[in-house]
């Protein structure tokens, strides 16, 4: 009888053991698979001085140089990483929530969180001139990403709250510059209900804070400032990949831009540390 009763607690402990690794095997499997994703190799780490604490968006010049803007005062500043500190600061409006920047040739474009864009002509000279392009964004929507889209002529933004027309996904729309007005409809909709993104905490609040074009690859890249992340599109709009930062060197992430032969570098504002500028290399 004893031979029995212990018989049967053997089987019972195998059993549960048997279903605690049958329980374990997924669970693994899905932090292997989000560790894979986030493959993200920090290059070098820049500090950037306290006129730059709230910087919100970046945009490559040339050498080593960005065109930066922060988000209270209207002033571009041109930074210098190899001299580590600003060399420039272009004035081009007055105090407000500035939030993006791109360049095209000697022109800049500033966002503004209500989604006014400021087009600074021959930003860099002193006779530039500064005009204002309406979007049919608000405060509501809370715009922070702009770049440029040289294959297109056109500027990209995507908003980091509600999007114009849907709750169920964040769209990237488009200004075209010959006629400077934004299309209502977006040109890629990145759906959050998506397979694709279960398994990402938070996702269902995914905030874009920038948004840039790799020179090479012309593949779309959307900064999550609010959840540390960034997305891969293709230029149709089809998901490449979700790649995580770690919130210890991106506690801010508002800022993403390409050199023109493809390094990448993401800005942070200040948080219990100093702004930066983090070069990266992703999968």
């Amino acid at each position: 009888m004893k031979l029995s009763k212990t018989f049967v607690i053997i089987l019972l402990l195998a059993g549960i053991g048997i279903a605690i690794l049958a329980m374990q095997k997924p669970i693994t499997k899905a932090i292997t698979d989000q560790n894979e994703m986030s493959s993200v190799k920090i290059s070098q780490i820049w500090d950037l001085p306290e006129e730059l604490n709230e910087i919100s968006g970046i945009a490559w010049l040339y050498d080593n140089t960005f065109a930066c803007v922060q988000d209270e005062d209207g002033f571009i500043f041109i930074y210098n990483l190899d001299e580590n500190k600003i060399t420039e600061k272009i004035e081009f409006a007055g105090h407000g929530d500035y939030e993006g920047i791109a360049i095209n040739g000697e022109n800049a474009y500033i966002i503004r969180s209500d989604g006014v864009v400021y087009e600074v002509q021959d930003f860099r000279k002193p006779h530039r001139k500064v005009e204002e392009i309406k979007t049919q964004f608000t405060e509501k929507n809370n715009i922070e990403s702009l770049t440029f889209d040289a294959n297109n002529k056109r500027l990209l933004t995507a908003p980091k709250d509600k999007d114009l027309n849907n709750d169920s996904y964040k769209g990237v729309y488009q200004i075209p510059l010959d006629q400077k007005a934004m299309d209502m409809t977006p040109i890629v909709k990145i759906d959050i209900n998506k397979k694709a993104f279960d398994s990402f905490k938070n996702i269902k609040t995914f905030n874009p804070s920038d948004i840039a074009i790799h020179p090479k690859t012309k593949a779309i890249y959307v900064l999550d400032g609010k959840n540390p992340k960034f997305l891969i599109l293709k230029n149709s709009g089809e998901l490449v990949n979700v790649q995580l930062l770690d919130e210890n060197k991106f506690p801010q992430p508002e800022g993403i831009t390409f050199s023109d032969d493809g390094r990448f570098f993401i800005s942070n504002e200040a948080n219990d540390g100093p702004a930066t500028i983090v070069e990266i290399s992703a999968k």
